[in-house]
């Protein structure tokens, strides 16, 4: 059509001839007017007929092979886009059940506003503090003469400050079992649920308006008795970094505040770092906390993650940075503790009620009897959160406890000759001992005597010997505090003074243990077990001694790459109480199994149930579950923290069991769990490697341009150009280069963003297998966003078509008018006084409808011309001579001339349609991870109309500038030789606003510097 077009343009130029004058012209070829194609030649000379065959036959198959290729493609990347798809099913949905507990109010809890000073009142409008309360006690406290103990509940990302209710409500109840002799005063900050985790622009605002609330809430203290001196807090989500990030203020004190508690709290990195206000935030707070560490020694840190239930924040970011300078901070997870043992979500940690009322219990435990406060002691608030949060022992701590007791009494002897025991007892109404007489063998050591006694007095002891080699194990029901002691000083018949043993044991969800190695215990001559009052109650006892490497064993679990092809098996014959299955070579966050458990006893008595626990040594994100037997039980496996790299200890499947049964453990790699891993890890990277692949293509789409003058469409030219060798290596030179500071420091100087803002260790030794399938990811992504977008325009367009009349197809060859030019200033004056978003989002709305314009036009013009070309078809007859008037000779070329020069309009139309439509595909992701600011300026609108600050305001001006230019460009400019420089130098400077902006926008960190090393080498 194109090479048609000079000739009929020759012809239209031609004078006429008279119209009464008849000319004879020889018989036109016959032409293909619809392809636009010259045909077959006539003429006297003869031709080979077998080379249209041949020409025909090779289309054919090059055309079969086409339609193969998109086919082939379109499965191969929806294969891809599955697997992603399987990854987020696995994160989102296939997780253990909610077993947490809600918390209720038994009362209409009141939420008490707290006047604030007229200054920051003024300074912070949007900001507000609340005081908690209940029916009474919240009218006692309307006049705010409080007696309590001040603690501070922030929100976090788009958080109520009503959700302080669960701990304020159950510290009131608390306070009532103690008849208030000690209460907590629970306050909130209203924080106008903004979303601070996805806009950074308000957390230093947010964090210097806590400073004043601390100030406001100890003065209202400063007339009392105990008048605190400091605040504690407790903080969900972003609410806990913005706690943190008091102490890096200028001016103010850390003893403002001498307790910190943070619920699923991001501490080592955001979840989706969105511009550099966010990530500027979190480098300060972290290099404060770690160079300052010697300061932070006062204030006693907990973290306490959700677990695998919370999708928003991943446990691995909850852990708190570790100081080596002190011992204040710790970092637990939810299924770890003790009697919550659940998972929570994002939203249920702060009203779990197993897990409320461990925080409440501890906050009572770390008062002061003298100041009525919070201890001082950092030590002691250590002690208190470990008891309730890393290791219970089912007893009411004790800060001090007595290091003797004295038991007296008179006792019996009966003897038991064996090396394991069950003892038993129902419906007991006084308290009595069992003694436990531990004589030394020096000869005979593999055998075991025991001795029972039992008087009438209800006071009996038990006495066991074993070498120092051997531990005893105590297995116990019983909700009593202090029952299990070592005797210090006995005589024949009776223990005159013991030591108290029960804080060794642990407390599990069926049952207490306590497992004593006896060679720590060469003093004891009886242990001491008290048994309580069961009075409808059964009280069930068991005891028996091992060797430790006789109940070890060793499972090597399956390879990555197995996919649940192959499995690891032991079959356990149970003897004992305890079995450890320590699983080697599982140390990295990308291994994920499914361990299968099932267990077969002989007799078909009724058993106490069985308790597995997966124990990761080097972080306490321990899970148990309870099983009962017999059973088939399913455990999934895998890693919120990988193996520190001196950390030499292996992941452990303890196996509280039960005598007589036996255990099958079968262990797989789950698939499924593995990309729910790798999408856990690395979620928030992935638009980064969509947008790459985008941009590869986009430039293949110019490339082709250029070069064929057509451009192919956007799945095609993806498919052809998004290849992970153009970019790969250059990511792992990087990133080995970024290990030596001369490069960082280049990298620094060059302004460009930090490569890593979460450093993952040697957990990342494969990461560029890692990187290459996110790559691959992306490209799946990419492909099928363009293909659901493309097809988004054409449902749109077709409703268009029915609603609208399309409007003629017309040529524009400015770029740049006064209309143009008034509308760049007016969005550019928007986005310097309201908000770069808003501007970013009108834009990107004028460049959706023009889009879907050009695609009306295009889709009518095509109509039109199919149906002109079936009535213009040339009917040409064998004749060789015939005859024609002049003006009907004019009249058919002019015809031929405009159809020849709509194909040609049309032809240019759709490649720039092509790339408009790819061109509109990348900015749709920057104005979705620019929403985020938007949102918040318009929560925000009522307090300021300009957003302060703004992560987009200057990138969005220069986008406001280069996309006018492209969205009024076509190809027919990049084809011609004399315009093709200026604009493909304007696109090349739009593409380069945009990979800026992205940068600046998509600041996700995986740890391994891929973000700028992709787009740069895009």
């Amino acid at each position: 059509m194109a090479a048609a077009l000079p000739a009929a343009a020759r012809l239209w130029r031609q004078p006429a001839r008279p119209a009464s004058r008849a000319v004879a012209l020889p018989a036109p070829p016959r032409r293909a007017c619809v392809r636009g194609e010259p045909a077959e030649g006539g003429g006297g000379g003869r031709h080979d007929t077998r080379a249209p065959l041949r020409t025909s036959a090779r289309r054919g198959a090059m055309g079969r092979a086409g339609r193969r290729l998109p086919a082939l493609a379109a499965v191969f990347y929806g294969a891809l886009a599955a697997l992603v798809l399987l990854g987020v099913r696995d994160v989102l949905f296939l997780y253990e059940e909610n077993r947490c507990s809600m918390t209720y109010m038994y009362e209409y809890p009141e939420y008490l506003k707290i006047k604030l000073p007229k200054k920051t009142a003024r300074r912070y409008p949007a900001y507000e503090l609340y005081l908690y309360g209940e029916g009474n006690y919240a009218e006692e406290n309307k006049n705010l003469l409080l007696t309590g103990i001040p603690v501070l509940f922030l929100p976090g990302n788009a958080g109520s400050y009503k959700q302080v209710r669960s701990l304020g409500s159950i510290a009131l109840r608390k306070a009532e079992d103690v008849d208030f002799k000690y209460h907590f005063n629970f306050f909130s900050v209203n924080f106008n649920e903004e979303l601070v985790a996805l806009y950074g622009g308000s957390l230093q605002q947010q964090t210097k308006f806590v400073h004043e609330c601390i100030k406001v809430i100890l003065k209202l203290y400063r007339d009392q008795e105990f008048a605190p001196t400091s605040v504690a807090i407790v903080g969900h989500s972003m609410g806990g970094l913005v706690a943190r990030a008091l102490l890096t203020l200028k001016n103010f004190k850390p003893e403002l505040i001498n307790l910190l508690i943070t619920q699923a709290t991001p501490h080592v990195a955001p979840v989706m770092p969105l511009d550099k206000y966010l990530t500027d935030f979190y480098t300060a707070v972290n290099n404060h906390w770690i160079l300052k560490a010697q300061d932070l020694r006062n204030l006693t840190t907990l973290s306490v993650a959700g677990g695998f239930r919370d999708y928003q924040v991943r446990s691995g970011l909850a852990f708190l940075p570790r100081l080596s300078q002190h011992d204040s901070a710790l970092s637990v997870v939810s299924s770890a503790v003790p009697r919550a043992w659940a998972s929570t979500d994002h939203l249920s940690i702060v009203w779990c009620k197993e897990l409320i009322l461990a925080t409440i219990r501890a906050f009572f435990d770390l008062i002061d009897e003298n100041t009525r406060q919070i201890t001082e002691d950092p030590k002691k608030r250590m002690s208190v959160l470990h008891h309730h949060f890393v290791r219970h022992p089912a007893k009411t701590f004790e800060e001090n406890p007595e290091a003797f007791t004295e038991l007296t009494g008179a006792f019996m002897w009966i003897p038991v000759k064996a090396s394991k025991w069950t003892y038993s007892v129902y419906n007991v109404s006084n308290v009595f001992f069992l003694i436990v007489f531990l004589c030394v063998f020096f000869l005979l050591m593999s055998n075991f005597f025991f001795l029972l006694r039992i008087l009438m007095e209800n006071i009996s002891h038990f006495l066991l010997q074993a070498t120092e080699n051997h531990t005893v194990m105590f297995t116990v029901k019983t909700d009593t505090s202090s029952w299990i002691y070592g005797c210090m000083n006995s005589n024949s018949s009776m223990c005159l003074e013991a030591t108290d043993l029960s804080w060794r044991a642990e407390l599990l969800p069926t049952t207490k243990v306590v497992i004593l190695k006896l060679q720590d215990y060469t003093s004891l001559s009886h242990i001491v077990i008290q048994v309580p009052p069961t009075v409808g109650n059964k009280y069930t006892l068991d005891c028996e001694f091992f060797r430790e490497d006789s109940r070890t064993v060793q499972l090597p679990v399956t390879h990555l790459f197995s996919f649940g092809l192959s499995s690891s098996k032991i079959l356990l014959n149970s003897t004992g109480l305890l079995y450890n299955v320590q699983l080697q070579h599982f140390n990295r966050i990308y291994q994920a199994f499914k361990i299968y458990i099932e267990s077969h006893c002989q007799s078909l008595k009724e058993r106490k149930p069985s308790v597995y626990r997966l124990h990761v040594p080097w972080s306490h994100e321990d899970s148990i579950i309870v099983a009962k037997v017999p059973s088939f039980t399913e455990i999934s496996a895998k890693l919120h923290i990988a193996q520190p790299q001196n950390d030499s200890r292996v992941p452990e499947l303890n196996i509280y069991s039960s005598s007589d049964c036996q255990y099958e453990v079968i262990l797989k790699t789950s698939v499924l769990q593995v990309l729910g891993q790798i999408i856990r890890f690395h979620a928030g990277a992935l638009p980064v490697y969509v947008v790459s692949n985008i941009f590869l293509t986009y430039g293949g789409q110019l490339s082709t341009l250029m070069s064929t003058g057509q451009c192919s469409d956007f799945p095609l030219e993806l498919v052809r150009t998004a290849k992970p060798y153009k970019v790969e290596p250059l990511i792992s030179i990087v990133v080995f280069l970024q290990g030596f500071n001369w490069f960082r420091e280049i990298w620094e100087s060059l302004s460009l963003p930090e490569v890593d803002a979460a450093v993952l260790s040697s957990q990342d030794a494969w990461f560029p297998l890692v990187s290459l399938i996110l790559f691959v990811f992306g490209t799946g992504i990419a492909y099928w966003s363009g293909v659901f977008f493309s097809t988004s325009l054409r449902l749109f367009s077709s409703l268009w078509l029915t609603l609208i009349r399309p409007t003629v197809l017309q040529k524009d060859n400015k770029l740049i008018t006064p209309r143009r030019l008034c509308g760049v200033l007016s969005l550019a004056l928007v986005s310097w006084t309201t908000c770069g978003a808003f501007a970013v989002f009108i834009i990107y709305l004028q460049y959706l409808f023009k889009v879907i314009k050009l695609h009306v036009n295009v889709r009518a013009e095509q109509n039109m011309l199919n149906g002109d070309s079936d009535c213009s078809k040339e009917t040409s007859q064998n004749s060789s001579i015939y005859t024609v008037k002049n003006q009907s000779s004019t009249d058919s070329t002019l015809k031929a001339t405009q159809s020849l020069s709509n194909s040609t309009t049309i032809a240019e139309a759709v490649n720039s349609l092509k790339m408009h439509v790819t061109i509109l595909n990348l900015f749709t992701w920057i104005v979705l991870l620019n929403l985020p600011s938007l949102i918040y300026w318009l929560k925000n609108l009522r307090y300021s109309v300009r957003l302060d600050p703004d992560p987009c305001r200057s990138t969005a001006i220069i986008l406001v500038c280069i996309l006018e230019i492209l969205m009024n460009s076509s190809t027919s400019e990049v084809k011609s030789r004399e315009e093709e420089f200026a604009l493909h130098r304007s696109i090349a400077t739009g593409l380069k606003s945009i990979k800026d902006e992205i940068l600046k926008s998509l600041y996700v960190m995986d740890g391994n510097g891929i973000i700028t090393v992709f787009l740069n080498s895009c």
